[in-house]
């Protein structure tokens, strides 16, 4: 997998964090779970990144 696309997968990891974290401060609960869906397909791809990359060795 192409550092390109590991970078990518963490901001958008990084970047539910980020959604997740304002939805609180502000009391808003739809920009919370929208964070914790962003974050959540974010480590997904992560991990799918990683088997792919233990795979191929």
């Amino acid at each position: 997998m192409s550092i390109a696309k590991k970078i990518a997968h963490k901001a958008e990891a990084v970047k539910g964090g980020a959604k997740k974290k304002a939805g609180r401060a502000t009391d808003s609960p739809r920009l919370e779970a929208e964070g914790r869906g962003d974050q959540a397909k974010g480590d997904l791809k992560q991990a799918g990144a990683k088997v792919k990359d233990a795979l191929k060795h």
